[in-house]
């Protein structure tokens, strides 16, 4: 009887409404997201669901390309209430890692300088998604290269 209330109650905590500092993010939650990189030859997907009662959003994230092993990373995005934002981590199959915030503006959520880490070495990037729609959002990626901005990528998004 115990075993068949705890799984009547999983569904209810699964659905458990996010921390307030998570709820810009809230669009994404439950969705998976994709979009084909210009020329078609990759294909870029982001799965995202709550987790911990609201308090955690997961994105599993994989980019296809033919003939070659899929790349794939996990980030999990928090409210850090020593810093009062919202952090994440982020962990690939390859070994990188990078750590970061994300601050909701009026138009996107901005995802400001940090460091993605893999093999000793160091990249500093910088990314922006913005909502087009209901279902849809542009990822916008740069990198920082030899004392500039240099666009990494721009991408569109479409909840599947």
């Amino acid at each position: 009887m115990r075993s068949l209330l705890l799984l009547l109650l999983l569904p209810a905590a699964a659905q458990a409404a996010p921390v307030e500092a998570l709820k810009p993010m809230g669009f994404l939650a439950g969705h998976c997201w994709k979009g084909d990189f210009p020329e078609g030859k990759q294909s870029d997907e982001h799965c995202f669901q709550w987790q911990y009662e609201g308090n955690v959003l997961r994105d599993v994230h994989t980019v296809r390309t033919p003939g070659k092993p899929d790349y794939v990373g996990e980030t999990i995005y928090y409210y850090d209430s020593a810093a009062r934002q919202v952090a994440f981590l982020y962990v690939e199959n390859g070994g990188g890692y990078s750590r970061g915030t994300m601050t909701p503006t009026a138009t996107s959520l901005e995802f400001p300088a940090t460091q993605y880490v893999a093999d000793g070495q160091s990249l500093t990037y910088r990314v922006r998604w913005t909502p087009s729609g209901p279902d849809a959002y542009e990822a916008f990626s740069e990198m920082y290269i030899k004392e500039k901005w240099v666009t990494q990528f721009k991408l569109v998004l479409k909840k599947q």
